[in-house]
């Protein structure tokens, strides 16, 4: 007799076949974060462009016989499934067959909690099964006959049924139209203010919020997970400086982790999150120093970064999970040297965190600037110290001499003019005296 308790909490287990020498460890780690039970990896030996199932008609019967040796609920395949192979293939094996892409959108499906996220993916959904339909069909896909002397045999259920499909897309993408309007709204208020903005990027579970809680004592939500957070999360974070009365802060973002082969509508599904790093002002980009493929996820950060139009913002490698390796390690040692002015942490323990907020705050505020200014200008330095960039301040007979640090931040640029007399890459010794006070008169 079937225990309905036990079958309820039994998982759906499946059987995942890939391409010839691929790694599958990153398809069993999508199908353990949508809650399968792998039961077995299967590689092939080789590839056949054959129409119906993608390979040989004897391979597919022999993956078709260990998935029911097996037990398996269903079969996932590593590459995109075609509508009319997912077919065959079900036919085949009398089981769901699904592809990459699928795992992927049910994951997000899950996942996803803001207004735009829900819809994005909705809208994802929807595309992908519309070509999908009629494998949904047996009978029901024939014509329903109208009536004696219409012009027409009538609809098909599936031709009522991909309307429908189609009437929800173009709504969807109504109400997303107005939700994306309202984001940029928003978006635009916060770009206005003089805040730097930082943006987290990287692999999927590279540690990012974690990270993003070590850097800011905040509570981020964090798992073990592959897309454990697809929504992005601001917190503000004030910069390390020398001055203890500093008062910069910056916006530190977190977004949705990459993937390979990541399918293009999702990517625009998360417009939101991956604009934030279009826009940032600096990007770290984390990876996970003890992934044997973290060269290989690298280059797929790098590939949807140069797609979103971020790869030429400024950005600082950040080696995370440094606790899970020893210092001799050669994985650590390899991306050292392929990074080598990388910052090496691990948001678990705390180390290497005070040296990244040291690393931010040098990127953001740019280099220490010496100078002096006349006693009769004095009134400048209470500037100085409202915008938190003054390092030291000392009031000699030639003058007040001051470090400062983050004049070209946001915010800034005025105080930057009002400073120019002063500063001597502005100025040389044999300016002419008149040209100075000329200028200082101007502000």
């Amino acid at each position: 007799m079937i225990n309905i308790e036990d079958e309820e909490k039994r998982k759906t287990t499946a059987l995942l076949v890939g391409k010839p020498g691929e790694d599958l460890s990153e398809l069993k780690g999508l199908s353990d974060t949508l809650g399968l039970e792998v039961l077995r990896l299967m590689n092939l030996t080789r590839v056949e462009v054959t129409p119906a199932y993608g390979m040989g008609k004897g391979k597919a019967e022999e993956i078709s016989a260990l998935a029911q040796e097996l037990g398996a609920d269903i079969i996932i395949f590593d590459w995109i499934l075609e509508p009319r192979k997912q077919r065959n293939w079900e036919k085949l094996s009398k089981r769901p067959c699904i592809d990459r892409q699928e795992v992927i959108l049910r994951i997000f499906s899950q996942r996803a909690k803001t207004k735009e996220a829900v819809l994005q993916v909705q809208l994802a959904r929807l595309e992908y099964s519309l070509p999908r339909l009629a494998h949904s069909y047996g009978d029901m896909a024939r014509q329903r006959g109208g009536n004696f002397g219409a012009k027409g045999s009538g609809e098909t259920q599936l031709e009522l049924d991909s309307r429908e499909v189609r009437d929800k897309i173009t709504r969807i993408k109504r109400e997303l139209k107005d939700v994306v309007q309202e984001r940029q709204t928003q978006q635009k208020k916060r770009r206005s203010l003089p805040i730097p903005q930082v943006a987290l990027a990287g692999y999927t579970n590279a540690g990012k919020s974690s990270l993003m809680n070590a850097l800011t004592g905040s509570d981020v939500f964090v798992e073990d997970k592959l897309f454990a957070t697809l929504d992005p999360t601001t917190r503000k974070l004030r910069l390390k400086t020398k001055s203890e009365d500093s008062g910069s802060n910056i916006l530190l973002t977190d977004t949705v982790g990459f993937i390979s082969n990541l399918p293009h509508s999702l990517v625009n599904a998360f417009k939101s999150t991956l604009e934030e790093a279009q826009k940032a002002d600096l990007i770290l980009l984390v990876l996970d120093a003890s992934d044997i493929n973290a060269e290989s996820e690298y280059k797929t950060v790098i590939k949807v970064l140069e797609e979103i139009g971020a790869d030429k913002n400024p950005r600082v490698v950040v080696l995370n999970k440094i606790d899970k390796l020893e210092d001799n390690d050669p994985r650590l040692t390899g991306l050292s040297k392929l990074f080598p002015d990388c910052v090496k942490i691990s948001a678990k323990t705390g180390a290497g965190i005070q040296e990244l907020s040291c690393r931010i705050t040098q990127e953001i505020m740019g280099k220490e600037t010496e100078l002096t200014i006349p006693v009769e200008e004095s009134a400048l330095i209470a500037q100085i110290r409202k915008t938190g960039i003054l390092l030291e301040e000392n009031w000699l007979e030639d003058g007040i001499h001051i470090k400062i640090q983050g004049l070209e931040l946001k915010g800034n640029l005025r105080l930057k003019n009002l400073l120019k007399p002063f500063l001597p890459e502005i100025f040389s010794d044999d300016t002419d005296e008149k040209e100075k006070k000329s200028f200082r008169a101007d502000w």
